[in-house]
């Protein structure tokens, strides 16, 4: 049985401190009540504590990412895959930053990409757009991570960014959103996704 098997009953610390975090950045950020925010942060951990469950990725240890970066010179494998993460832009201290986090921890960052994207998406529905304009939008303005050598709905610069980026690419988009909006706007608009126009900057270390 995974590590998760027996919290269903109770919470963890890391459980509560996420419950903590994540309340307290809805009720701040999406204006919902407390009580709103108790129940849909809660509901967002016991779906992911649940994948995390029937994926078994439970007993992955929080320094995970000092064991990938310790262990890749004696283990092709895992050589391997570091290798095409760098070639993405990845760098040591991406990989320890999103492998030293807590399972629960990552899944959850994932799972507000998607609502995320999800609500973008439902709302240019709702003013009238087709579901294909609304996807595009979506690529437009949101990054999406993954598998980046996953082209099965996405190729080229389109396609998936590492998971690794996501925090440098935070940074990127606040700190570009708040110094540089209209050539950041104008950026987004020339591109023919999100990832494309990160790809372009990660190449010319502008991240």
């Amino acid at each position: 049985m995974g590590l998760f098997s027996n919290l269903f009953g109770k919470k963890s610390n890391i459980e509560r401190q996420l419950e903590e975090m994540y309340v307290s950045m809805y009720v701040v950020g999406k204006g919902m009540t407390q009580i709103e925010a108790q129940t849909t942060v809660r509901d967002l951990i016991k779906q992911v504590k649940e994948e995390a469950e029937k994926e078994g990725s439970g007993d992955i240890p929080e320094n995970f990412g000092n064991i990938l970066l310790s262990s890749e010179k004696n283990d092709v494998r895992i050589n391997n895959m570091l290798i095409a993460k760098r070639k993405e832009g990845v760098r040591n201290e991406d990989i320890k930053w999103w492998w030293n986090m807590h399972d629960l921890e990552r899944r959850l960052l994932i799972k507000e990409d998607e609502l995320s994207r999800m609500a973008f998406f439902i709302h240019h529905l709702k003013e009238g757009k087709t579901s294909e304009e609304s996807a595009s939008l979506v690529m437009k303005y949101f990054p999406l991570f993954g598998n980046h050598e996953d082209t099965s709905k996405h190729s080229g610069d389109d396609r998936p960014l590492p998971y690794e980026l996501k925090d440098r690419i935070n940074i990127y988009i606040q700190k570009r959103a708040s110094e540089d909006a209209d050539n950041y706007k104008k950026d987004i608009e020339s591109y023919s996704s999100f990832n494309a126009l990160i790809r372009t900057d990660l190449k010319r270390k502008n991240l």
